[in-house]
């Protein structure tokens, strides 16, 4: 059952856009609207822009947008009805809520608060006799009990049913301990036990500081070293980062990528707070959005060894994908930050920092690495893949001078690589240039939504579609003047809207994004606000006909070509069963 609208319309009433964004964006007025640096991808001219009088964002950049509570979604990374719980809670407001969601969103907050009983459970074990090993390897690794204390660091009791009692003793059940990834049901037994055995243990903790799960270092040579929590309903490890609570605050402008717990920990105790880790598994897009979200540069120090190596390879695309400028971190004398730091000091690692290299440095270092310079044959192959990685920079002056640093480190001339750059440019381009051609021959694309599940297959109806929403939005009382039905729209997702903005009409609520409630994706919200968004002529009477008329002219050529195709189908059937 989805929330009362009447309780929706209260909800966005209370909750004003441009409050609410004005919390994250520094908007500025331009005209009846407001306009800031988006905060979902990176960007030097802002092109967010918020409408209050329609009650929506949109992003002429990403092409994010929505209303009130889709930005509480994106910014909050929240689903739907949290996103709501957290409004109301900003308004004052309750939540009306059916049985089945009031229990869901119930079993959640269970989940979360075991997971919190759990951690402070490790954290008091840190100080029993049976925690020796995991104090002395904190000792060893010079972590102060000052850090212990702010990322609650524990240990996990050398016994079956450690955690399982304790919690028992506060009132959750075996499933609830199996549901939240704590404890393993045995294969054939069928008896339960601790997941998280004789182990240092770091809970992570989600940016609106819920604790969600935990990860567990071995203190001996057991095997896995690290263990991470199993994906539950109240963690994701694509989703969420290790210290990103911490590091979201940070006054630095920029965000360090870090490949383990203890490299983050290590350099949040050296003063650089602005550190966070993946949670045992590569990059992937969504850690990467969600790093966009609190900044535009990000760092990544992982280790020198070559899976380290891979993983900056691997990684840094993604971030630049999710619009974030990559620095990428050159260690020496140290396997990773954590050593670095206590051999050299903090002000030793900000000078990396600061002489951090971009991908094109990087990348060239990586391939230089690889050939023996000194042979022919090597250097040859250097500078043949050299020049088809340079080719692919977009930037002219990049190109000259990282092709100028390639010729130094082959020992050639310049101007013999710039050549060969060149020439692999203008292939590129021709390449490109035949690709967008192709694209142009295609002029219905460019009125066509970026989302292919969104694409129009009758573009001459979602164009006068697209119009009709937009003057009924802007004038409710036009709905008296229109004939039509769902079906009539050629796009399922403006018929759908209509559909729901009459009735909203007819019962006399408003009209709006925040009417469609959370049965319509991300994506639907998105695409639909950037239609609104448009500018939209004169309310006038001829613009209804107009809008009206072409649709139904559409419509009605579809039930014609589904009649023909019918008839068809009868006459083949016919001349098979006659002969003719």
């Amino acid at each position: 059952m989805a929330f009362p609208t009447a309780f929706l319309d209260e909800l966005t009433a209370r909750n004003p856009i441009e409050e609410v964004v004005g919390q994250y964006v520094s908007l500025s007025r331009k005209g009846s609207n407001l306009f800031g640096l988006c905060p979902f991808h990176s960007e030097k001219t802002g092109s967010f822009s918020v409408q209050p009088e329609k009650g929506i964002y949109y992003c002429f950049g990403c092409h994010k947008g929505g209303g009130v509570i889709q930005f509480a979604m994106e910014i909050e990374n929240l689903d739907f009805p949290d996103a709501v719980r957290w409004l109301a809670k900003r308004a004052g407001m309750e939540v009306p809520e059916d049985n089945t969601r009031r229990e869901g969103y119930h079993r959640q907050e269970r989940l979360r608060e075991l997971c919190r009983e759990a951690a402070r459970f490790f954290h008091a074990q840190l100080s029993t006799d049976g925690a020796k090993a995991a104090r002395e390897y904190l000792a060893k690794r010079q972590v102060s009990g000052a850090i212990v204390k702010r990322f609650g660091l524990g240990f996990s009791p050398n016994a079956w049913t450690g955690l399982i009692d304790a919690m028992k003793a506060k009132g959750y059940n075996e499933q609830e301990l199996l549901t939240a990834g704590l404890a393993v049901r045995h294969p054939t037994k069928g008896t339960i036990y601790d997941r998280f055995r004789n182990r240092l243990m770091f809970p992570i903790i989600d940016v609106r500081g819920n604790v969600i799960g935990f990860g567990g270092r071995v203190l001996d040579d057991s095997t896995p070293k690290y263990l991470n929590s199993s994906e539950t309903p109240i963690f994701n490890k694509r989703k969420n980062l290790f210290a990103l609570n911490y590091a979201k605050k940070t006054k630095e402008e920029m965000l360090i990528l870090t490949e383990g717990y203890m490299d983050a920990i290590s350099l949040h105790q050296f003063g650089f707070d602005c550190a966070v880790a993946s949670l045992g598994t590569a990059l992937t897009e969504e850690h990467a959005n969600l790093l966009s979200k609190y900044t535009q540069k990000v760092i990544l120090t992982y280790d020198g060894d070559e899976a380290g190596q891979n993983a900056t390879r691997r990684a840094a695309p993604i971030l630049e994908k999710a619009g974030l400028s990559v620095r990428i971190l050159k260690m020496q004398g140290a396997k990773d930050p954590d050593e670095f730091l206590k051999k050299y000091g903090p002000d030793a690692f900000r000078g990396l920092l600061n002489n951090s290299e971009n991908r094109a440095q990087y990348l060239l270092g990586a391939m230089q690495r690889k050939y023996d310079l000194t042979q022919d044959d090597q250097k040859v192959a250097f500078l043949k893949e050299a020049a088809s990685f340079l080719a692919g920079l977009p930037n002219a002056v990049e190109r000259e001078l990282y092709t100028i640093r390639a010729a130094e480190a082959a020992g050639i001339s310049p101007t013999a690589l710039k050549t060969e750059v060149e020439k692999n440019f203008r292939r590129r381009r021709a390449e490109q240039k035949k690709r967008e051609e192709k694209k142009n021959l295609e002029v219905a694309n460019s009125r066509q939504p970026d989302e292919r599940a969104l694409r129009y297959a009758n573009l001459r109806s979602a164009v006068a579609e697209e119009g009709l929403l937009r003057l009924l939005l802007r004038e409710p009382e036009l709905f008296t003047q229109v004939q039509l039905t769902p079906e009539h729209f050629s796009v399922p997702l403006f018929g759908r809207v209509f559909a729901i903005w009459r009735t909203q009409f007819e019962q006399g609520r408003s009209v709006g994004i925040a009417a469609l409630g959370e049965s319509f994706a991300r994506e639907e919200i998105a695409h639909l606000s950037g239609v609104i968004q448009k500018e939209q002529t004169l309310v006038s009477e001829t613009a209804l006909k107009d809008y009206v008329g072409v649709i139904r002219e559409e419509y009605e050529k579809t039930q014609v070509s589904a009649e023909d195709r019918l008839r068809q189908a009868h006459e083949r059937m016919r001349e098979k069963h006659y002969g003719g």
